[in-house]
């Protein structure tokens, strides 16, 4: 096998475009959504119910049984059974409340949090819930984020025997200083045989999450990570750069800022990783997501069909999103809509009978025609320009004018291909998606957006 190309970042190109972006898994971002009254809500859920398109769900389930210290995630830590069930009994009203039941579900996927904190009968009680409102289509994608430390044997055969068929679950680094620095010991025995035990009861696809700029990490020590993801061969790799923003998240105080990588040390961590999981026949599906060939991603991006949304990159292309419990975000109709993010409030209103979406947006014109754009960008990594300018009844070069102008100095620096015809990414400029597509952002300077946003390398 001839290894795919390592794409290049020069230093000084680095430091030009070190800086905060996005993550673009949703346009507008939630920075400049706004407070949403229940008529505009019910107003947008009335429109999606008249449409038959296909529909993916997300289930939220925020409990975890210890705090891993670089979380940026929605979560809870607790060990009280009474509020897990209050909450659990909320969600399933949320879903039993649901009102677009006639359109076929093709994709579901639960995340948190930890949604193995939930035993057996749980499990299956949430699923019945949702399998009894929906009509969840034979060949759907049913997907689950587990943690290797609290999933047994027993609820890995309970997911596949009520038909969930991907597994996805975070690793970080196996590197036993790091998992020490950010509070997660995780050995990685006890993650080859969960990984096992999934692949034995059944799961088409298995996924892990690996995140470079933790505390203490080295190319060394993360390359003896890569030795065991390389055993462990899973189908999809997220690598994620770590986001220290202890003024958002406190809890990331507990790190120690001085044991970080410095922005030149996390791009030999990103490229180096890069390098190994090219060399291993994965190819690089966006920004920082691997595949093996096989998998579905590869397959949707070769179709047209990939997708990029709040669960990451996802193979439903042209399908609502509707999200129950707590912070959950729903894309529908072209508009955003958030539950309460705090567990109590979402109860409350799920128990007084309100709907818990309380934040949102729905999308102007010129919304829809950027976030098409950028999605294109993600997820193709080119746009057609006469194709999207007849989708969307503009000229490209005249409605994108100043845009194209901005980008003129990235087709310098090699991140970006500017033809009369089409705008092209790079191999180099995949790695820095979200700079590009931050010249696209019409919400770009709205103030506090830079301390809000994470490092784009």
């Amino acid at each position: 096998m001839v290894a795919a190309k390592v794409p290049q970042l020069p230093a000084d190109v680095l430091a030009r475009y070190s800086t905060t972006a996005p993550r673009y898994t949703s346009y507008p971002t939630a920075l400049v959504w706004r407070d949403l009254p229940e008529t505009e809500a019910l107003d947008v859920l009335d429109r999606a119910s008249r449409t038959k398109q296909p529909l993916s769900l997300y289930a939220h389930l925020p409990f975890c049984w210890k705090l891993c210290y670089y979380c940026g995630c929605n979560m809870m830590v607790t060990r009280n059974p009474k509020l897990v069930e209050r909450y659990l009994a909320a969600l399933t009203t949320e879903i039993g409340r649901a009102t677009l039941e006639h359109r076929p579900v093709t994709q579901i996927h639960w995340g948190g949090g930890t949604p193995t904190y939930l035993n057996s009968e749980q499990l299956t009680r949430l699923f019945n819930a949702m399998a009894e409102r929906f009509k969840i289509t034979p060949d759907a994608e049913i997907s689950i984020e587990v943690h290797p430390p609290v999933t047994t044997l027993e609820q890995v055969k309970t997911l596949a025997r009520l038909g969930f068929n991907r597994v996805s679950m975070g690793v970080q680094d196996f590197d036993p200083v790091v998992q020490e620095a950010v509070h997660r010991i995780q050995p990685f025995e006890q993650t080859r045989d969960l990984i096992q035990a999934c692949r034995d009861a059944g799961f088409r696809g298995v996924s892990i999450d690996l995140m470079y700029g933790l505390p203490h990490q080295t190319p060394t020590t993360f390359q003896q990570t890569l030795d065991k993801v390389e055993q462990l061969r899973p189908d999809r790799i997220a690598l994620f750069g770590y986001a220290h923003m202890p003024w958002i998240k406190p809890h990331q105080s507990l790190i120690q800022a001085s044991a970080l990588p410095t922005p030149p040390h996390r791009l030999e961590l990103f490229r180096g990783a890069t390098a190994r999981l090219l060399s291993l026949g994965y190819e690089y599906v966006g920004l920082d997501h691997f595949a093996l060939p096989h998998d579905e991603l590869v397959v949707a991006r070769s179709k047209g069909k990939l997708q990029r949304n709040f669960m990451g990159y996802t193979t439903q292309a042209g399908t609502d999103l509707l999200a129950f419990g707590a912070s959950s975000i729903s894309d529908v109709h072209g508009a955003y809509l958030q539950n309460a993010r705090e567990v109590p409030e979402y109860m409350n209103l799920v128990e007084s009978n309100r709907l818990p979406i309380t934040r949102g947006m729905t999308l102007s014109q010129d919304d829809l025609i950027r976030r098409d754009l950028i999605q294109a960008l993600f997820c193709q990594l080119s746009v057609d320009k006469a194709r999207f300018s007849a989708l969307h009844g503009i000229s490209f070069d005249e409605y994108f004018a100043p845009e194209l102008r901005k980008l003129a100095p990235l087709q310098e620096d090699g991140l970006v291909e500017l033809h009369p015809e089409s705008v092209s990414i790079t191999p180099t400029g995949q790695m820095l998606l979200r700079n590009i597509a931050y010249a696209f952002d019409a919400y770009a300077r709205e103030p506090g957006a830079p301390g809000r946003y994470s490092q784009t390398v």
